[in-house]
């Protein structure tokens, strides 16, 4: 028994896991609660107004979805290099510039689902709520709650692609042990090695931990729709 529990804790050690599951954690939230935040906001704004180039900036938004993440990685990589435009803040190698990497490649696919949910039901809720004598500000506020189950399903989307992501992060953190390093580069970097069943296990504890975060969210609706049809 005492051999194994070593055996784990040499494991842990060797390839840093701990740390990077706390990197994976930090960087994921983090992006992902910045990209709901500027992804709903602006998916929610271009579908309630019409300008000039509008049917353009959604073409963008619709190339950004499925733009390759290390795109992205390397755009970031070079506004943050010591010679690029944003040298001057050292976020190369850190974490904060994982994050900011993350949120280019994680805003547009929230803002893009939600114009999408707001373009189909938006103009009928609003059409309600005028019928209802609704104020703008009641209106907004009912709009959010009716589409609250389209804007989850657009958060759990972007937070599956940050926490899965390896080319960006790998280009931006630089896979630094105990620093930049996260599950899904650890894991690449065990794979180039040929050390298959570490990467394996680390494999598995990512599935575990997003099971896991998918269950409590899941959980979470169910008991708002219970208390609603009470």
């Amino acid at each position: 028994m005492n051999e194994f529990l070593t055996g784990v804790e040499n494991f842990f050690a060797n390839v840093g896991a701990l740390d990077a599951i706390k990197v994976t954690f930090i960087m994921a939230i983090t992006s992902t609660f910045i990209s709901a935040v500027l992804g709903i906001t602006l998916g929610l704004l271009l579908e309630r107004h019409d300008f000039l180039g509008k049917k353009m900036i959604i073409r963008i938004n619709r190339t950004l979805m499925g733009v390759p993440p290390v795109v992205i990685g390397l755009l970031v990589y070079l506004l943050l290099m010591r010679r690029g435009p944003l040298g001057s803040l050292s976020l190369l190698f850190t974490i904060r510039g994982m994050i900011l990497a993350q949120t280019m490649i994680i805003t547009p696919i929230i803002s893009g689902m939600v114009y999408a949910h707001a373009a189909r039901s938006a103009p009928s809720i609003r059409q309600f709520a005028k019928t209802m004598g609704a104020s703008k500000w009641q209106t907004n506020l009912l709009l959010l709650k009716e589409m609250k189950h389209e804007i989850y399903f657009a958060i759990v989307t972007g937070f599956g692609r940050s926490i899965s992501e390896v080319g960006a992060v790998m280009l931006v953190g630089g896979n630094i042990k105990g620093s930049t390093r996260t599950m899904t580069t650890a894991i690449s970097l065990l794979k180039s090695q040929g050390i298959f069943t570490e990467g394996i296990v680390l494999g598995i504890i990512l599935l575990v931990m997003a099971f896991i975060l998918q269950w409590m969210a899941d959980y979470f609706r169910e008991e708002e729709t219970i208390d609603e049809n009470y």
